[in-house]
């Protein structure tokens, strides 16, 4: 069993920058794809983006598509959500998720979570 941990989240201003990290415990995240999660308050989670066992196929949601980018680094069992030119939509709690062995764009996919990191975007 993998556990998930997230962290880099905070309060930014629009227009502004941050990395999320979502590192791995128990197992080695190598072994799992891993998506990037968002659930704002009232709405359902929604997948952002999500990378592939060996790093090489990523996917992204059409509100992300050309801001984030996420990126693995096996050794570190880490895997990271570059978020660029934030927006205030943006604002919510951001969970990582892994599955195996394949990519996936559903929650109902991912069989291990972590507890989430807030991201609030202030206009």
């Amino acid at each position: 069993q993998v556990r998930l941990v997230e962290s880099g989240g905070g309060l930014v201003q629009a227009g502004d920058s941050l990395r999320l990290s979502c590192a791995a415990s128990g197992r080695t995240l190598g072994t799992y794809a891993v998506g990037w999660f968002r659930q704002a308050p009232g709405n359902e989670r929604a997948f952002v983006a999500v990378v592939s066992r060996s790093g090489t196929i990523t996917r992204y949601a059409d509100s992300v598509k050309g801001r984030f980018t996420i990126s693995r680094d096996n050794a570190k069992d880490t895997v990271y959500l570059h978020m660029n030119s934030l927006k205030p939509d943006d604002t919510a709690v951001y969970y990582c998720a892994a599955r195996t062995p394949q990519i996936g764009v559903r929650p109902s996919e991912y069989d291990y979570w972590g507890q989430g990191t807030q991201v609030t975007v202030s206009s």
